[in-house]
């Protein structure tokens, strides 16, 4: 490969709209075991979260497709290969950052901390909707009390 066409790559693959309208390859080989890269990304992208088991899977990917672009770029940066040998390869890494830009956009989630955020969430309407429902709006301590509930004694059960 001459060393315009091989700057011509280079120039290509490192573009910041390079990805810009590029499908996402089929299938990729990463480290030697072929990828179904579309339906992968489809398939978490199907998702609005990434739950915590996936996670690690998720991010297994990533890694790989970087390594793996790692490589293809510095085959097309040290002028290994023919310039056909070459644009196949800038077209791989373009799929390839057309794939990790897609999978890094999705949001992960941490089940746990979800989790307890809906519990405090829901303890707190349950709260508020036992306040209503016994008189006590207001949220002071003993607010309300003996407001028409228990005896006239303000303790509860009856029991002096």
């Amino acid at each position: 490969m001459r060393e315009f066409e091989r700057k011509r790559l280079l120039e290509r693959v490192n573009r910041e709209a390079a990805t810009v309208g590029v499908d996402i390859p089929d299938a990729v080989e990463v480290q030697g075991e072929e990828v179904e890269l579309r339906d992968f990304v489809f398939e978490i992208n199907r998702r609005d979260t990434i739950p915590s088991g996936e996670r690690d899977r998720v991010n297994r990917a990533k890694k790989n497709l970087r390594r793996e672009r790692r490589e293809r770029l510095d085959k097309i940066e040290q002028g290994e290969v023919s310039y056909e040998r070459g644009e196949e390869l800038a077209d791989s890494i373009v799929g390839i950052d057309r794939a990790l830009n897609a999978l890094e956009q999705l949001r992960t989630v941490d089940l746990e901390s979800e989790t307890a955020k809906q519990t405090a969430a829901d303890r707190k309407r349950w709260m508020n909707f036992l306040q209503q429902a016994l008189g006590h709006e207001d949220s002071g301590v003993g607010a309300g009390r003996g407001r028409g509930r228990g005896s006239s004694s303000g303790t509860y059960g009856g029991r002096s």
